[in-house]
């Protein structure tokens, strides 16, 4: 394991772009952080951002679960936009992480801040941006990314500590075959994960001080031990050079853990 940045306040949601540069927030002080050839630097947006995706134009998605809102923010013009506040005229419930279909349609989560109450959501943001609910009453929905098929749909619950899996049917938008996946345990739950291109799961178990490597073909899993007990996410390079980027958020730390897998763009 080697520390990249430390010094971060809670960071969260690191994701590669096209170029192999690296992106990440640093929750509380409001903050994006950009990382590449050993360097960052940081770009101040307020709030608290917290998951990361970036899409196909290399425009840089963010949760902001103070603002309740979702942000987006542009690195060539350097300007920051809001995308959405609300929801069936209800403020947003604190998103926490996301991720784009294939479609370049927009998933999140909005867990809330209570662990045990129910009603967190997911909501897709379609590329003509409406804005819908797509599963809802659940126990602190938090990471969530795609399968390589591009149409399974792995969440974290914390509350339950549960990965549950569905299909999503990026026309319609909306999701069937509901069902747990994959119990990961943990003090606390999962809470970011990511996948590789030959259907490897990773999920950082916060409050816990690993990331579980997860087989999701044979149900198998192995530990990596972080510095700290709070990792909070984690994102494989797509090269499979860079290896397995995690961010920690008791010691402040964007870490790396060798790995060849690739990660998905």
């Amino acid at each position: 394991m080697t520390i990249l940045i430390e010094g971060l306040l809670f960071p969260e949601g690191p994701a590669f772009d096209r170029q192999g540069s690296i992106w990440l927030v640093e929750k509380e002080a409001g903050n994006l952080v950009y990382y590449n050839h050993r360097q960052h630097s940081r770009i101040a947006v307020g709030g608290h951002p917290n998951g990361i995706a970036i899409d196909k134009k290399g425009i840089i998605w963010f949760c902001d679960s103070l603002q309740n809102s979702i942000r987006r923010y542009d690195p060539v013009h350097k300007t920051c936009t809001t995308m959405a506040t609300e929801i069936a005229g209800n403020p947003l419930k604190m998103p926490n992480d996301l991720c784009f279909d294939h479609r370049g349609n927009l998933l999140f989560t909005c867990p809330g801040d209570d662990l045990t109450d129910g009603t967190g959501y997911i909501c897709c943001l379609t590329t003509h941006k409406k804005l819908t609910k797509i599963h809802t009453d659940l126990f602190y929905p938090n990471g969530l990314a795609f399968a390589p098929d591009n149409s399974t749909l792995f969440v974290a619950e914390t509350g339950t500590k549960w990965i549950w899996k569905m299909r999503w049917d990026g026309l319609l938008h909306q999701v069937d075959g509901i069902e747990k996946s994959i119990e990961t345990g943990g003090s606390i739950g999962p809470d970011g994960i990511a996948f590789s291109q030959d259907d490897h799961l990773f999920a950082a178990i916060y409050g816990s001080q690993h990331i579980l490597s997860i087989d999701t073909k044979n149900k198998t899993t192995e530990k990596i031990t972080t510095p700290g007990k709070n990792p909070t996410n984690c994102a494989l390079d797509p090269q499979g050079i860079q290896g397995l980027i995690i961010t920690e958020a008791e010691k402040g730390q964007l870490l790396q853990w060798k790995s060849t897998k690739k990660g998905l763009l």
